[in-house]
């Protein structure tokens, strides 16, 4: 009875996690975009999408369970804005974005011909972290070219995420953890520069 109640408390907890992440995420992210007010970082959603899509295969393997239901989801996002991005995207890239690029998706080549699960979960999660570069810069300049809100309901849904996992160790909590730290980070950098920089009208 008592590990029925606990599945049911996890499903629930997945469940959550994933409408937060459509619901609140995801679609008022993609409403911006279409109405031009958000404008992602095609290099960082690219190297979210392989990192993310690759991570979800460990968190099954670390049998993360229905916490895993959630990543799923925004992994198919990332893909979606990933293309997005590459027309209704920044075009404030710089070379030092390229650079970052290069170097997260050579790390990815080293990553995938990894053997240790453990040591593959460090690295995917320096990468996503490493990925997220481009938009920490991009957000710092333009801070009014994301969806702030978004980054709320992001960090809110990983943390559900988190506490639906079926087992916590090191292979399901790493990447999660990272993940959640670098939403925190691009949404603080958001909401601080915003104090400085006024919305252009």
């Amino acid at each position: 009875m008592i590990f029925e109640t606990a599945i049911n408390i996890k499903l629930i907890l997945a469940i959550s996690a994933t409408i937060v992440v459509v619901g609140g995420a995801c679609l008022p992210y993609l409403r911006d975009i279409f109405r031009g007010k958000t404008k992602p970082h095609a290099y960082t959603w690219l190297v979210w999408t392989i990192t993310q899509g690759t991570a979800v295969a460990g968190l099954i393997k670390g049998k993360g369970g229905w916490g895993t239901l959630a990543l799923i989801i925004g992994t198919a996002f990332c893909f979606l804005i990933f293309l997005l991005s590459l027309k209704y995207g920044t075009r404030n890239i710089t070379k030092s974005d390229t650079i970052v690029l290069i170097a997260a998706l050579s790390a990815i080549v080293v990553w995938w011909q990894l053997e240790s699960p453990l040591l593959a979960v460090f690295m995917v999660s320096a990468i996503d972290v490493l990925g997220s570069i481009p938009s920490f810069r991009k957000t710092f300049e333009e801070p009014w070219t994301e969806t702030a809100v978004s980054w709320v309901f992001f960090s809110l849904a990983n943390v559900l995420t988190i506490f639906a996992l079926s087992e916590y160790n090191l292979l399901t909590l790493t990447y999660l953890v990272a993940i959640t730290s670098a939403n925190l980070i691009l949404l603080a950098i958001c909401l601080i520069r915003r104090r400085v920089i006024p919305k252009k009208s």
